[in-house]
């Protein structure tokens, strides 16, 4: 992410190493943070106003370190399908390889403080939104209602959200968990396209398919 650096940026990469399972983001001290990051105490208060404007640092470095690539994989895709599986690969090997992101987002979003919490909301609903966009604006779905798949979009995002935390402490189902997630998602907007058609054109979809 190239739009923090120096201390500010420090700090924020000292937090995600020392959030753990049992440790939350606003459980970490300022001492405990500067010691990690290598700087003076006082520096936190230079670049930061408050623990809860350092929180929604580390939120915002969390949500455009994936944002862009995840964007990218959608716009190129030919199908549905395909822009599915490459997002959902992407995001889940994301927080494979950085367990803290994830564990952060999770929490945080039932977390003490009522700031990080709507930040939080706010970064879902945007990536819904970004997701919804990129499908309409390549039609992949070219039947379904743009308000259908911004809802679809909404219900995708938090549920790959939750289900990362099984792929990241259930290696010996990541597999299946990946493939469960494709599914979900293919099946909302395969569901909503049936939405779409009139009883007689479902029945011929639905006949074809079987024959």
């Amino acid at each position: 992410m190239k739009s923090i650096k120096g201390g500010k940026l420090k700090l924020v990469q000292a937090a995600l190493r020392l959030i753990t399972e049992s440790r939350s983001l606003t459980s970490l001290g300022l001492r405990e943070l500067a010691r990690e990051a290598g700087l003076n105490p006082n520096t936190f208060y230079r670049h930061f106003s408050s623990l809860d404007e350092f929180g929604l640092q580390v939120l915002t470095f969390v949500a455009e370190d994936m944002k862009a690539e995840v964007r990218k994989l959608r716009q190129m895709a030919a199908s549905s399908e395909q822009a599915t599986s490459g997002t959902v690969s992407f995001v889940y090997h994301y927080f494979l390889a950085n367990p803290a992101a994830i564990t952060v987002a999770v929490r945080e979003l039932h977390g003490p403080s009522a700031l990080l919490r709507r930040a939080l909301e706010n970064q879902l609903d945007a990536s819904a939104r970004e997701m919804a966009e990129d499908i309409i604006e390549r039609n992949l779905v070219p039947v379904v209602p743009p308000e259908t798949i911004h809802e679809i979009s909404r219900m995708t995002i938090r549920y790959i959200l939750f289900r990362s935390m099984d792929y990241i402490d259930k290696p010996e189902q990541r597999e299946i968990i990946k493939r469960e997630t494709e599914l979900f998602i293919n099946r909302q907007f395969r569901g909503a396209m049936l939405d779409g058609l009139t009883d007689s054109e479902a029945q011929k979809l639905l006949t074809k398919k079987n024959h």
